[in-house]
């Protein structure tokens, strides 16, 4: 069975970070698009970053670029969202998605077909 399965998530200052997890079972990540996406209270789910496959192409959002860094480790079947210089909107739950494609789409929640149950990002002081 495809599982998704997040972790990392938690309470942070503005300017804090925190590293995302995302742990895949029951599939091979090295075949897989990854994005990350959240979702903030009485807001539509938003892509946030997504990394290809095979060769890792790594796209964001304008509003993470140079914060956030999306990475993969396909010997752990892992995916991570580094985030760095955390604001307060930020703050969401942040989901993994997949497809079996080597193309990912930051802002196209549609394209992907295996979901995580999410994990929660505070960010306050």
């Amino acid at each position: 069975q495809l599982q998704l399965v997040e972790s990392g998530g938690g309470l942070v200052q503005p300017g804090g970070s925190l590293r995302l997890s995302c742990a895949a079972s029951g599939f091979t990540l090295d075949y897989y698009a990854i994005g990350w996406f959240r979702q903030a209270p009485g807001k539509e789910r938003e892509g946030v970053s997504c990394i290809r496959s095979r060769d890792g192409s790594t796209s964001y959002a304008e509003s993470v670029k140079g914060r956030f860094t999306i990475s993969r480790d396909n010997a752990k079947n892992m995916v991570y969202l580094q985030m760095n210089s955390l604001k307060p909107e930020d703050a969401a739950v942040y989901y993994c998605a997949a497809r079996g494609a080597y193309v990912c789409y930051v802002g196209r929640k549609e394209w992907y077909d295996y979901w995580g149950q999410g994990t929660q990002v505070t960010v306050s002081s």
